[in-house]
């Protein structure tokens, strides 16, 4: 994956941290919680098109920010603190090259396929 790419998802890591600044939650939530979102990996027990589609819902960040917006709407800061937690998962996910997933199978991505260099 490029750097440039790299460099924008390490950014989006940023503000999910900024954003959860303005929470009131104690910093170990967000430790805690940052990889929560992998529980979509549990799909793949049920196949690969199960794995990719639980996967890319809990790894989507249109999906976060929907929940996160809710919550703003809404003065819900639990779906505040999920969608943060999403976006910021899912950020920090791509910035290490695991994108969203193809029913083909866990490794391949929309980012190119994991173990490869994609640079």
């Amino acid at each position: 994956m490029k750097t440039i790419i790299k460099l924008e998802e390490v950014l989006m890591f940023v503000l999910g941290i900024y954003l959860f600044n303005q929470l009131n939650y104690a910093w170990w939530w967000f430790l805690v919680l940052i990889l929560a979102p992998d529980i979509g990996m549990l799909g793949y027990l049920l196949g690969n098109r199960a794995g990719a589609f639980t996967y890319n819902l809990f790894h989507h960040k249109g999906m976060a920010i929907i929940i996160y917006l809710l919550g703003s709407y809404f003065s819900i800061p639990l779906c505040q603190l999920a969608g943060v937690i999403l976006f910021s998962h899912s950020a920090l996910d791509r910035a290490m090259g695991y994108g969203l997933k193809y029913d083909k199978g866990f490794k391949f991505t929309h980012l190119g396929e994991i173990g490869k260099d994609n640079g």
